[in-house]
């Protein structure tokens, strides 16, 4: 004896009629005219009015079937929705287990952001923890910090807006998705979700009667974050302490986040792998939003050497609020300078992952702000900065 009948479930390919009516093929299940259906993840439950095939009206569609159905009433729908049984919809959440096959060309790095691709839809996503990875041979469970290429393993992931799915052993239609590098579009890995999180449906925002307008209105200044990237010894701490000081001056409510002095305290626990560099940004980006979050002008003087993090990063910003400013100094410069002598032991062999030598750093592309330290001093940099963000002499 078979079980009872699979959920209906649709992902909306597009809209006709402005938005009464959403075509796509259905994933499982079956439609009539007169079900009530969930549109997710908007929430919103309405009626099948007409169910339309190739040839014209229908009485029933099902699992397979390309259709066009008409609702009682005009919804919010976009392409990558879920139409689904009002009374047994899927799951929509933000973070979840999956096993995941990596087959990217560099290895996957926990924090980092990937665009992940299910049902139609793309949103950016980043494996939060790697539970284990599995031997191939005997399918042991192996401590992990990174996957490799045709490796395997059980990952956390949370993406950056809820998504509609169902568990890969309920519905393989609703449990697959593919990872893909936000650069270059490469696919790097394919997945199944075993399961929603508990935290994802047990935590919610909570909301706050002060916002971040009403606490930059008492500061009398806009909230900004400019981030300075550059090599090591280009100059960074240099001019953040010099900008940092002439915006003091001007009676702005600024904080100076150092890449050294942050490695005493919150990152204290993290090295120079490329791993860990890609965590360090990502819980500094954090830290730096929720000082702008607090009206304050934040200054972030941190080597970065990734564009992907500095991606990261911005997108945590509302438009306008990120300031990149490339500090450009020639790396034959910077090994002239080394105040603490860390390029000599890179060059001798004695100091691993170093940027510039042994572990790469990635220009800004299109930064905001671009400051050559060969052309001018510290003081005239540091000016230079202050008048392109915010104006001014």
């Amino acid at each position: 004896m078979g079980g009872p009948p699979a959920p209906f479930r649709m992902p909306v390919e597009r809209l006709e009629a402005g938005g009464r009516s959403l075509a796509g093929r259905i994933a499982q299940g079956e439609v009539r005219p007169g079900d009530a259906v969930r549109l997710l993840p908007a929430g919103v439950v309405t009626t099948i009015r007409a169910v339309r095939g190739a040839s014209g009206a229908l009485e029933a569609a099902r699992a397979g079937d390309a259709v066009t159905v008409e609702l009682a009433g005009e919804v919010p729908a976009m392409a990558g929705d879920i139409l689904a049984s009002a009374d047994h919809p899927p799951e929509c959440a933000d973070q979840f287990e999956a096993r995941l096959a990596w087959t990217g060309t560099h290895r996957l790095l926990p924090g980092r952001t990937y665009r992940l691709r299910i049902l139609g839809r793309e949103v950016p996503a980043s494996v939060t923890l790697i539970k284990h990875r599995e031997d191939p041979s005997t399918g042991a469970r192996l401590a992990a910090r990174t996957l490799g290429a045709n490796e395997r393993g059980v990952v956390n992931v949370s993406t950056g807006r809820p998504i509609v799915f169902e568990p890969y052993a309920a519905s393989p239609a609703l449990g697959a998705f593919v990872l893909l590098d936000p650069a270059t579009s490469e696919q790097v890995a394919t997945g199944i979700i075993d399961f929603a999180l508990r935290r994802a449906s047990n935590i919610h925002w909570q909301a706050v009667a002060v916002d971040k307008d009403a606490r930059a209105a008492l500061m009398r200044q806009a909230p900004r974050c400019i981030w300075l990237t550059g090599l090591p010894a280009s100059g960074k701490s240099t001019l953040a302490s010099l900008l940092e000081k002439r915006l003091h001056a001007e009676g702005r409510h600024t904080y100076l986040l150092d890449g050294d002095n942050v490695r005493h305290g919150l990152n204290r626990d993290l090295g120079f792998t490329e791993a860990d560099r890609v965590e360090n940004i990502r819980r500094v980006a954090e830290v730096a939003r929720l000082m702008v979050d607090a009206g304050l002008v934040v200054i972030v003087s941190f080597i970065s050497p990734f564009r992907s993090e500095r991606r990261l990063a911005r997108a945590l910003f509302a438009p306008g609020e990120f300031v990149e400013v490339f500090v450009d100094t020639p790396l034959e410069e910077c090994e002239r300078r080394d105040p603490k002598g860390l390029y000599a032991k890179a060059r001798r062999g004695e100091l691993k992952n170093f940027t510039g030598i042994d572990s790469p750093y990635e220009p800004p592309e299109a930064a905001e702000v671009h400051v050559r330290t060969q052309s001018g001093t510290p003081l005239e940099c540091a000016q230079a900065i202050a008048r392109q963000v915010f104006g001014g002499g």
